[in-house]
């Protein structure tokens, strides 16, 4: 009697142990997640696209897209009727997983405006960001899926004014 007791008390410590390390494995999952997000900064002098990692753990970005009307693009220059040295950009190669650490970003459109800029010249750089919707296809060190899109109509905000 004793030892059948003695193996359901073992039975039931490794039944235990092996939630316990369910338990962690989900904790770890949890603990490391990415908190992907698309953050637009519009100042006098700057105008910038970014996808912003503010999770635990690293960001792994495999596409990112650009979608202006029906058009689906691999790289912003093709959306925008800009010199390309005016700007500065993310590479639109999708063929290179782009890595995002925690707490870092991944600057997918930069602009910075001297005062030999002109105000029409800034406007139309706004007006024309606004037609796009950025999206991106990412995962997790788990492999998760992380889908993040954002139209970017918020830089048309003064645009009555």
């Amino acid at each position: 009697m004793s030892i059948i007791v003695s193996i359901i008390i073992s039975l039931l410590a490794l039944l235990a142990t092996f939630y316990q390390l369910y338990l962690q494995r989900v904790h770890n999952e949890k603990s490391l997640k990415p908190l992907g997000q698309i953050f637009l900064v519009d100042r006098k002098d700057y105008v910038a696209v970014q996808i912003l990692n503010n999770g635990l753990g690293p960001l792994i970005i495999d596409r990112i897209l650009f979608k202006m009307g029906d058009n689906i693009y691999s790289s912003i220059q093709d959306c925008l009727d800009l010199d390309p040295k005016a700007y500065s950009h993310s590479s639109g190669d999708n063929s290179v997983e782009k890595v995002i650490l925690p707490n870092s970003a991944l600057t997918v459109f930069e602009a910075i405006f001297d005062e030999t800029d002109s105000a029409a010249y800034i406007h139309s750089v706004r007006m024309q960001l606004k037609l796009i919707t950025l999206k991106t296809e990412g995962r997790d060190i788990y492999e998760h899926k992380i889908i993040l899109e954002r139209e970017l109509a918020w830089f048309a905000r003064h645009a009555s004014k």
